[in-house]
């Protein structure tokens, strides 16, 4: 009985030791929700030559805000901060030619320009996202294949967004 008694005193202690001497580490996401709130609501401006583009950008917002910032989707009135998106026009670089010179891999950018809107703030953010993906030589760019590349390179100019309001929110 003894025996028992010394381990569970020295589990009790271990577990005590560690929750004392723990590191402090906060995810990022924490970070970006003390600068952002929890509730946030988006908006974009529709591209009156590519459409499908910016609904496609919108939805990918909306999909990294619930997984990155763990925050919830509300609509404007609601909301502790608005992100207000505009999405500039997709360019296409080639980056890799076969032997015969066709075109091989190619780099989509994707630029968002971002404005927060937070009860006495206002804030702009320019972000870049690239995507790099290959395709058949001496073929033509299909749809699904620019419609994944505009999806992932929006992907990560979000990433870079979120990087730079989780700076923000270590800061504070």
């Amino acid at each position: 009985m003894r025996l028992f008694s010394q381990l569970l005193l020295s589990l009790i202690l271990s577990i005590m030791v560690i929750n004392l001497s723990s590191c402090g580490y906060k995810p990022s996401s924490k970070y970006a929700r003390e600068v952002l709130g929890n509730k946030l609501s988006t908006s974009i401006v529709i591209s009156a030559t590519d459409p499908e583009n910016s609904v496609l950008i919108k939805d990918s917002v909306d999909a990294a805000i619930i997984s990155i910032f763990h925050a919830s989707l509300v609509d404007k009135r609601y909301a502790d901060t608005h992100l207000s998106l505009n999405v500039s026009e997709p360019t296409y670089t080639a980056l890799q030619y076969d032997t015969n010179g066709y075109i091989v891999t190619y780099r989509a950018t994707i630029t968002l320009s971002i404005l927060r809107e937070s009860k006495n703030l206002k804030k702009r953010y320019t972000t870049r996202g690239t995507y790099d993906f290959s395709v058949t030589p001496n073929a033509v760019l299909t749809d699904q294949e620019r419609f994944d590349a505009i999806k992932f390179s929006a992907l990560k100019a979000i990433a870079a967004f979120v990087a730079r309001v989780s700076a923000e929110g270590s800061k504070i």
